[in-house]
């Protein structure tokens, strides 16, 4: 049976940071971009800089206590990568700001701005995470481990994500329409760029995943369970998108959006949980969210991410498909007996100290 326990007074204190930080920030943003969506101006810059949240709710709760996830004791505390810590809020910060330009400068293109600004970030980010030290980024799960395991994860997910995309497009009867584009060099182009994009515009991925998998589903799954706290989250993480629900995916369509969303996250999640607890390496559903987002584009051929109509027969249909894809990967050992082997937990010591 699983183990199920109450927060501790450090990890309360460190919640209430990162809730204020991925949720309260997330939800106020939500007025500026409701008011550019009723005045027509270009609401891209804030699903870009939404990304970036929760890492900097995790990474600030660590700063302002001291602790690592989880740590009671601040003998650690001088482990923390405090250089890659602050140049990443203060990124967070400027990928905010770039919401408010807009409003000033609305002539200027702020969603180009954002992507500049994400590269060079991420470039840096790469720097500093390196010049912090094997030690430092051991100590916040921040190292890669398990590589035989970990590059089989990401293969597997490609395998399932093509085969799903095919799927739909075969039950909606497209098939003879869709076959010629993979015909051609462009799909097998772009999937192959998609390598180097990675290390170009990782900081956004990894601002999602350092705050849901590295730090808030061990949190939930110590309180909750394995298998429920992992659900939990998927509800958490859908319910995070709901400012760009209504006014960024699917105006019109708000409520099939939502709900579009908490199918996703939850059996999405499934997967990007059973992934990461079975490598204990962070940029594992790292690199599957940047898959999962970017290799759209390959597919489909198209990048339009956003004023698109989501009916409730779509919203049923991925319903279905997605729990017969993921929901299984809850049957996994890894649900039932915690995180894989010892060794592969030290990248990421919050899920061993929770323990």
């Amino acid at each position: 049976m699983e183990t199920k326990n109450r927060f501790s007074d450090i990890e309360k204190r460190q919640l209430a940071m990162f809730v204020m930080v991925a949720f309260g920030f997330t939800y106020l943003m939500g007025l500026p971009l409701s008011l550019a969506y009723r005045l027509g101006l270009d609401t891209y810059p804030f699903p870009n800089a939404q990304m970036f949240y929760p890492a900097a709710g995790v990474m600030l709760a660590c700063l302002v206590t001291r602790r690592r996830p989880g740590m009671e004791s601040p003998e650690e505390s001088a482990a923390m990568p405090l250089g890659f810590f602050t140049f990443f809020v203060l990124l967070t910060a400027l990928m905010a700001a770039g919401c408010w330009g807009m409003f000033i400068r609305p002539d200027m293109d702020w969603s180009t701005l954002q992507s500049y600004v994400i590269v060079a970030g991420s470039l840096l980010a790469w720097v500093f995470l390196l010049a912090a030290g094997k030690t430092r980024r051991a100590a916040y799960g921040l190292s890669w481990s398990g590589t035989g395991r970990s590059l089989l994860m990401l293969l597997l997910f490609v395998a399932i994500y093509l085969a799903r995309s095919f799927f739909s497009v075969a039950i909606s009867g497209q098939m003879a329409e869709y076959l010629p584009y993979w015909q051609t060099s462009a799909p097998y182009i772009l999937m192959v760029v998609l390598i180097p994009n990675f290390f170009f515009s990782f900081a956004a991925f990894f601002g999602e995943e350092y705050g849901w998998r590295y730090y808030l589903q061990p949190l939930l799954q110590k309180r909750f369970g394995l298998i429920r706290g992992t659900v939990l989250l998927g509800v958490v993480w859908g319910l995070w998108h709901l400012p760009l629900d209504l006014f960024f995916y699917s105006p019109g369509y708000a409520l099939q959006s939502i709900a579009a969303h908490q199918v996703t996250c939850i059996t999405l999640g499934v997967f990007f949980a059973f992934a990461y607890m079975s490598t204990g390496n962070i940029w594992v559903p790292v690199a599957l969210h940047f898959i999962n987002n970017n290799l759209a584009v390959a597919v489909s051929g198209t990048a339009q991410v956003s004023g698109y109509a989501v009916g409730w027969t779509d919203v049923l249909v991925s319903l279905v498909i997605n729990a017969v894809i993921f929901l299984p990967f809850l049957a996994a050992k890894v649900f039932r007996k915690g995180p894989a082997a010892e060794e592969e937990n030290k990248a990421s010591p919050c899920l061993k100290e929770r323990e």
